[in-house]
Parts: C-alpha cells; sequence; structure tokens
C-alpha cells in the first residue's frame, strides 16, 4: 500500500483511492470528539442551538431522594399524581457526515495540488478519525450537477466507498461546464435530508456561492440542530495575482495566457476576493459555525492537528 507523505502539502492535480485510503492511519493522530480552544475560539459569540455530544433521554421513573429536581418530569408527574424522574445516559457517538466539494472552482491550484486534491485528502482525515473515534460515518460528494450521498454507518465499508466516490467525483474534473451558481445551495437542501439532528458535519469547499439568500437559510436551519464546521479550501494565486507580468494557465486541455501587468487590475482583484471572504467570515460567525482555512501549500493533517490533535501527557 501507498506509504502516505503527511508532513507536507498534498500534491497533484488528481487524489488517488489508494492515496486517499493509506491517510488511514495518520488520521489516528486526530480526535474528532474534543475539540480544543482553538478552535471554539473560532465560533465568536453567538453560539448555535446545537449542544453537541452530552446526554441523551433514556426513561422516566419514580422520583428518589436526592434526585436533581431539575430533572423532574412535570406531565407525568400531573398526570399520575406522582413525582417522576427523567434519566439520561451521556451520548457515546454521534453520526459524522463530510461533505466534499469536487465541483468546477475546486479544480484549480498553483502551489503543490489542486483544491479539490486538498478537500479529498482533508476528507479522508475526517472519515478514517471519526471511525477510529467510534463514530458512524457518511458523506455527500458534490460537482455541481450531480452528487452522491452514504448514510452514515459504523463501518470500514462506508469510509472506503465514500473515498471512493471521491476518487470518482475528483479524476472526473475538469467538467466541461460552467459552475451552477446556485449548486451549493441545493447541495445544502440535499444535505438537510439526509443529516439527523445531533449530527456532526464538516464542509469542505471553496464556499463559491455559499452567501447567497437561499445557502445562507439552508446553513441557518443546519446550524440550529447540527454541529457544523467550515473548512474552506484555498490556494496563494486566489487571494493575490503574482507580479506584472505574463503566466501560461491551462485546465490540463486548453491553455490560456494570464496578464497581471494592470497594477489596478490586481489591487480590484484583492479587494473582490477579501469582500467575498469577509462576507463568508460574517455569515459562519453570526451562526456559530468554526471556519478553518487550509491552503493547498500546507500540509492538511497539520491543519486538522492544530484542532483535533490528541493531548499529549
Amino acid at each position: 500500500m501507498q506509504q502516505a507523505d503527511i508532513a507536507g502539502p498534498a500534491r497533484g492535480a488528481y487524489a488517488s483511492l489508494e492515496a486517499l485510503i493509506a491517510l488511514r492511519f495518520p488520521a489516528r493522530q486526530l480526535q474528532l470528539a474534543r475539540r480544543n480552544r482553538a478552535l471554539s475560539s473560532l465560533t465568536g459569540p453567538n453560539k448555535s442551538n446545537f449542544r453537541g455530544r452530552g446526554i441523551d433521554f433514556e426513561e422516566v421513573r419514580s422520583y428518589q431522594p436526592g434526585d436533581d429536581i431539575r430533572s423532574i418530569d412535570w406531565r407525568v408527574t400531573a398526570r399520575t399524581g406522582d413525582a417522576h424522574t427523567k434519566l439520561f445516559r451521556e451520548e457515546r457517538e454521534r453520526p459524522v457526515i463530510v461533505v466534499i466539494d469536487q465541483r468546477p472552482p475546486m479544480f484549480f491550484g498553483s502551489s503543490h495540488c489542486f483544491k479539490s486534491v486538498l478537500a479529498a485528502h482533508l476528507a479522508s482525515l475526517l472519515g478514517w478519525a471519526a471511525l477510529d473515534g467510534g463514530d458512524r460515518v457518511g458523506g455527500l460528494v458534490f460537482n455541481g450537477e450531480t452528487h452522491r450521498e452514504l448514510r452514515p454507518r459504523r463501518s470500514r465499508r462506508t469510509v472506503l466507498a465514500l473515498l471512493s466516490q471521491i476518487a470518482t467525483y475528483n479524476q472526473a474534473l475538469p467538467l466541461d461546464r460552467a459552475v451552477n451558481e446556485e449548486s451549493f445551495a441545493e447541495m445544502l437542501a440535499n444535505l438537510r435530508r439526509i443529516a439527523r439532528p445531533g449530527s456532526n458535519i464538516y464542509l469542505v469547499s471553496d464556499f463559491h456561492g455559499a452567501t447567497s439568500e437561499d445557502a445562507r437559510k439552508h446553513l441557518f436551519q443546519l446550524a440550529q440542530h447540527t454541529q457544523v464546521t467550515a473548512l474552506a479550501c484555498r490556494d496563494p494565486l486566489e487571494a493575490r495575482l503574482p507580479r506584472a507580468g505574463r503566466y501560461a494557465v491551462t485546465d490540463g486541455t486548453a491553455r490560456s495566457e494570464l496578464n497581471t501587468a494592470d497594477r489596478s487590475l490586481r489591487q480590484r482583484h484583492a479587494a473582490t476576493v477579501s469582500e467575498r471572504e469577509a462576507s463568508l467570515h460574517s455569515q459562519l460567525l453570526r451562526l456559530g459555525i468554526p471556519l478553518l482555512q487550509a491552503s493547498t501549500d500546507a500540509a492538511p493533517l497539520s491543519l486538522l492537528q492544530t484542532y483535533y490533535g490528541q493531548s499529549r501527557r
């Protein structure tokens, strides 16, 4: 089996299934159930209504001396005439759903790998880490035209099926069509259909179209009942065009030239990107959704270790 290079960035224009499977062992360094303070600080002052991993209702029994009065079930007490208490058990696991964006804008990169490959590696690490933590794992892969969903199950076979779909969608790029501007909102609508309350959702995307009105509504609903984490896939060239010059660009088939001699063009581009990023960050902050920034020039595992790395004793 291929040995995963975990120290550096992902590489290449495409992600192989073998490479995604090889991330199983590095993923054991992650512990998704214990988000540290670094991640909590990204949610801002406005938390979502979802409380995360905690306790589940189990049964009602007659009140006994010493029971917490806050746990009294007043409806059952009124109906029976005798005090009854709700009993709870610790929640051991919750479904994990990893969403992977493989739309045309993701097929871009200027450093080490394409954003689509970065997303594939991040999603694979998350999937393996969740399975290793005892959670049920599912996913949704989409490309703006079609999508494939896998219901959460606690099985290695399900994770392998998810990785297979990621590799299939990844290797189908580039698509011979422009991106559907409503595709992100449509994905969220599908996600709401399969995500049960209490699910832990990871959105791995460049978030193209995420600030549309429909997308905002779907994200709001998801944030009320699930724990959503956003992982934004970025490339250095997106934020800042290279210095003045002529640069060859290609999608793997056709070739073109990027002329950055116009200083005002570079400034307008930087301003547009900055405004778009600020809008996304503000939207997610209001919903209590943490936003993690991943770059094609950085190691995916290192990013996740910052927020989900197991504490060393």
